[in-house]
Order: structure tokens, then C-alpha cells, then sequence
């Protein structure tokens, strides 16, 4: 339930953490209520990206950046058609948007889409406490929503957990769309939306690749009937334990020896495909100044991510899959988790981060520079 209101900023609001812990604050953008696991990002900029990210569908995003909204909110750098985020919580908005491209302020921008937000808390201490005791359920009460903690408690631990969840198909398209090279068409990619980001077939178009972006739903007749050069499977949120169909899929299309590519949740995807595991992070990663090692060319990157899941692969060795040799080719420098995969025997490889990089960095980009490769590799 949510409500909208001028002067929100006026309106008491509280976040409840599922463990008990409690912040006040003020109201911003929608006045009312709203349920989600809380997580913390720490980018510094980019919160629109953000925001539009389908992948953070059923999350209230925790700012660490002390102050946002000072670019304010333009019709540019949307990533999807509609905010995803089911809370917002920042330290200190900033009070007049000032950027040129700015159409409206921030919270104005989350009133609009109804999306429950708090300001004036200490977002250094709840980021601390994310740390220490895991991303969590939670929810934020402004208005009459705000009602005895007791009450408010107990509301936040009705609510379902992120692991088990299956939020793929609630976020992907229902219909299937072309997004077209510029320039000359070099080939043609048929792309799984699980939650994609409209920059990423837009870094494929640069490339000279014709897009057709099919649902989540989609089958391997309905891929192959666009006659696809690759195959790429996106970003997109919950549990990747859910998605068996994804997992199908990318088999059928592993046995055909496509060339294909997945990020963040298509790692997640490619992983169980070889055989792998997955498991919930303690607070996961999300931002945009993640150090990942290429282990292939051992350059060290800064990085887009936005993961509370990873693939349970072994760091130390080439294991045998049933679709040949795989190895882990990326890795987080701050804690070894998994951030790539690829087969040593076949085209195929995926990374666990955003190398899209809206809002930044580009550091990988060349991934999908390695993506034609393996197409033109194929097609010769």
C-alpha cells in the first residue's frame, strides 16, 4: 500500500529490520508501506541505473553514498520502462536537483511510481549492520502506515525470503522484440530476457548485432526460428535454485554448440547448466567499484555488480562437465567468489557482474568484443 504527498519529507517513516533493529527517519518519495530485502549498494553514483535495474525487483536498495539525487531524474538513462527497487533508503537528499539533462527531482520521481522510500537515517550504521548480519528482510512505514514496532515487527517477518524466490518471469518481457544493429548487421542474437538491462542489447547493437529479445518462457524452437549466430542469457533477480526452464534451455542450447553468453544471473544459469551449485551471499555485491580478476589475461578490472546468489564452482582446478572442460575465468579480489565461467571445449562463457556498465565503469566492455569473437570463430 502505498500513497502519495506533498511535503513527504515532513512525514515520520521507520525501517524495520527483520532482527528487531529500528531506524527513524522521514518520509521519501511515496508516503505508506513497503516490504523487501534490504541490501546496501555502494555506488556513488548511477542511482537511476539503479533504480530501473529489474534485477533489484523485491529489494529496498540501501545508499551508502551520504548524499543522493543531486543529478536529479532525467528520460534518458532508464534501464527498463519502470523503477524495480521496492524501497529507497538514503542518508541525505539533496534538496535541488542540478544537472542539465534533469527533467525532475528524484523523489519526485519516486512519488510518481509509488515507491516507499526513507532519508535522514544512519546509513553508515545500517550498512554496518547489513555486513555483519546479512541482507535481510525489512520494511519501511511512513504516515499512518507507521504503527506499534511489536506490530510492525511481526508484519516484516510474515514475509517471504529472497532464497527460494522465483522472480524472473515477473520481471521479463511478455512479448518478444527486435533491437537493431547500427550500422551494418554483422549477426543475430537471440537474448533471454530474465530481467535485462536496456543497455545491454544496445552495447550488442554498436557491435553491429541485430537483437531479438525473447521472453523468459521462450523455447529452443523460438530461438532457433530467429536463426541465431549467439545465444545470450541476461541479468535478472531471486533465487537462480528456482529457475529450472532457464537451465533447460541453455542445455538445448549448450548440445547445439552456439555461441553464448550470460551475465549475473546467466552465470548463475550457465553454472547449474554445467552441473554447479548456487548459494545465497551473506549482503552479496552491488555497485559499481567491484575488483574482479580476468584470471585468462590476469588484468584486474573495476566492475558493475549487482548479486546476492553465486555459483559454487572450484576456483583451483579445470573441472569435467558434461559439455567438456570448464574453468572459473573471473574472480572477486575481496572475497574469491565466482564472477565468470567459461568451457574450454565449446563456445560458451558467462561473468557474474555488468559489463553493460550504465552507469559505469567500462572497464569490461570487451566482453562483449569476446562474445563476436566467438561468433565470427563459429561462423568461419
Amino acid at each position: 500500500m502505498t500513497t502519495s504527498t506533498r511535503g513527504a519529507d515532513r512525514v515520520p517513516a521507520v525501517l524495520v529490520l527483520e532482527d528487531g533493529r529500528i531506524f527513524r527517519g522521514r518520509a521519501y518519495g511515496a508516503v505508506g508501506e513497503t516490504f523487501g530485502e534490504a541490501v546496501f549498494s555502494t555506488g556513488m553514483t548511477g542511482y537511476q541505473e539503479t533504480l530501473t535495474d529489474p534485477s533489484y525487483d523485491r529489494q529496498i536498495v540501501v545508499a551508502t553514498a551520504p548524499q543522493i539525487g543531486n543529478t536529479g531524474w532525467n528520460d534518458e538513462d532508464d534501464e527498463s520502462s519502470r523503477i524495480w527497487v521496492s524501497g529507497y533508503v538514503v542518508r541525505d537528499p539533496a534538496r535541488v536537483p542540478s544537472n542539465w539533462r534533469a527533467k525532475r527531482s528524484l523523489d519526485d520521481e519516486l512519488e510518481r511510481q509509488g515507491v516507499v522510500g526513507i532519508s535522514g537515517i544512519d546509513t553508515r550504521a545500517l550498512t554496518r549492520h547489513l555486513r555483519e548480519r546479512g541482507s535481510m528482510r525489512a520494511g519501511v512505514f511512513s504516515g499512518e502506515a507507521i504503527a506499534p514496532e511489536s506490530e510492525l515487527l511481526a508484519r516484516v517477518q510474515a514475509q517471504p525470503h529472497m532464497k527460494g524466490a522465483s522472480l524472473y518471469e515477473e520481471v521479463a518481457t511478455k512479448e518478444a522484440y527486435v533491437v537493431p544493429a547500427v550500422g551494418e548487421k554483422k549477426f543475430t542474437v537471440a537474448a533471454i530476457d530474465l530481467g535485462i538491462k536496456g543497455m545491454t542489447p544496445h552495447r550488442m547493437a554498436e557491435r553491429g548485432i541485430e537483437v531479438h529479445v525473447l521472453p523468459a518462457t521462450a523455447t529452443a524452437d523460438e530461438i532457433y526460428a530467429v536463426d541465431p549466430d549467439g545465444v545470450f542469457f541476461s541479468n535478472g533477480p531471486g533465487d537462480p535454485a528456482t529457475a529450472d526452464g532457464p537451465v533447460a534451455l541453455m542445455t538445448a542450447v549448450l548440445e547445439r554448440k552456439t555461441p553464448l553468453f550470460g551475465i549475473c544471473f546467466g552465470n548463475q544459469i550457465l553454472g547449474r547448466a554445467l552441473g554447479f551449485g548456487t548459494y545465497k551471499l551473506k549482503y552479496g555485491h552491488r555497485g559499481i567499484n567491484q575488483p574482479v580478476q580476468d584470471r585468462t589475461t590476469g588484468k584486474v578490472e573495476v566492475t558493475a555488480h549487482n548479486h546476492g546468489f553465486a555459483v559454487d564452482a572450484p576456483l583451483d582446478k579445470v573441472s569435467e562437465t558434461k559439455f567438456g572442460r570448464a574453468e572459473v575465468s573471473h574472480v572477486c579480489l575481496n572475497d574469491d567468489v565466482v564472477e565468470g565461467l567459461q568451457l574450454l571445449d565449446q563456445p560458451a562463457f558467462s561473468v557474474q557482474y555488468h559489463p553493460e556498465a550504465a552507469a559505469g565503469p567500462h572497464d569490461a566492455a570487451y566482453l562483449f568484443d569476446r562474445f563476436v569473437t566467438l561468433m565470427e570463430g563459429q561462423r568461419a
